[in-house]
């Protein structure tokens, strides 16, 4: 039996991730992973088993990579809450132009695996950061430097102004016919909007 060799299987895990989540291509075959990674198709299997077992892999390592990117931009140090969310709109953009499909995915897989809507749900529950950010924004609507309301609502608005363009952003590059470089431009343009919507 041959001897894993970790750039090898590095470099499949690269290959899959490009296909799946930075083109869309959700359904690439084991052939066309291999072909996009350079390698024999049997190589992906004796890496990875099967194309499934490689795709759970690399969406469970994409997520972790920008959780961790999160986490090290807005930190446990005493910053002022509006660079908190400065930090936070930068690591989010750098995601979606790195893997403009992920939240697609994400979506879609939560409507149909309802095992995979129980693994977030967990997750969320045992997660004090949440805990942490709603009580930083509770606390700065006491400060009057945000519009008061629930905090999880300023939550879901500063997601949706986030997510909600990545995820159409297929069909409105269509419609407006931009490049891929004019909607990451434009996307970059949207933190200034996002901010003054956000904060006072």
């Amino acid at each position: 039996m041959a001897v894993k060799d970790s750039v090898t299987e590095q470099q499949i895990k690269d290959a899959a991730k490009k296909l799946f989540f930075k083109e869309g291509r959700f359904k690439a075959t084991t052939q066309e992973i291999a072909d996009a990674a350079g390698v024999n198709r049997t190589l992906v299997n004796y890496y990875f088993r099967s194309r499934d077992v490689l795709f759970d892999l690399v969406l469970k390592e994409a997520k972790e990579s920008m959780t961790d990117r999160l986490k090290s931009s807005a930190g446990e140090e005493n910053i002022p809450f509006r660079v908190r969310i400065e930090r936070f709109i930068d690591v989010a953009l750098e995601h979606s132009f790195t893997y403009p499909y992920m939240d697609v995915y994400l979506v879609s897989r939560m409507n149909d695996d309802v095992n995979h809507q129980n693994d977030v749900l967990a997750n969320i529950k045992k997660n004090d950061d949440l805990k942490k950010f709603l009580k930083m924004v509770e606390e700065e609507m006491n400060r009057g430097t945000i519009e008061k309301m629930p905090p999880i609502q300023f939550l879901l608005n500063m997601m949706s102004l986030l997510i909600y363009p990545v995820i159409v952003q297929p069909l409105f590059k269509k419609i407006l016919q931009y490049s891929d470089r004019q909607y990451q431009q434009m996307l970059t343009e949207r933190k200034a909007i996002i901010l003054k919507m956000l904060m006072k």
